[in-house]
Order: C-alpha cells, then sequence, then structure tokens
C-alpha cells in the first residue's frame, strides 16, 4: 500500500512541478517518474538543510521542491 501512496506523491509533484516550470505535464508516467526522482532529490536536500517533512502534505512539497530542482537542472543542461 505503500508503494501506492509513493506513487501517487510522485505523480502530484511531478504534474505540480511541470505546471511551474513549463506550464504543462509530461503525462502521467513521465509525472510520475519526475516526481519520483524529485522525492529523492528533495529528501537530499531538506535533511541537508536539518528540516523534516511530516504526513502527506508534507512529502508532497518536499518533492515538488526536489521535482523543480530537477527541472530547473534539466533546463541548464539543454540550454548548454
Amino acid at each position: 500500500m505503500e508503494i501506492l501512496v509513493f506513487l501517487f506523491i510522485g505523480l502530484l509533484a511531478g504534474w505540480i512541478a511541470g505546471e511551474v516550470m513549463k506550464g504543462h505535464g509530461f503525462g502521467m508516467i513521465g509525472d510520475i517518474v519526475v516526481g519520483v526522482i524529485g522525492a529523492f532529490i528533495g529528501g537530499f536536500l531538506f535533511s541537508a538543510l536539518g528540516i523534516t517533512a511530516y504526513g502527506f502534505l508534507g512529502s508532497l512539497v518536499m518533492a515538488v521542491i526536489g521535482a523543480v530542482v530537477l527541472l530547473f537542472l534539466i533546463s541548464l543542461v539543454k540550454r548548454a
């Protein structure tokens, strides 16, 4: 059951990050991939800063921030 919640958070985070960074999502699979990778990046950033995310909303915020960072880094690489 936890894997479904993790994938759902990844889907939401990827979609929100896609809306913030490009104005549209990447499809369901793309949003999940961006959100899940973003969750790992967000977890790393939050732990480096000493911030702890609790509950569904905290996990979603952490994943969205990580996904936005991921999409920003991808946009920098595309420009180069």
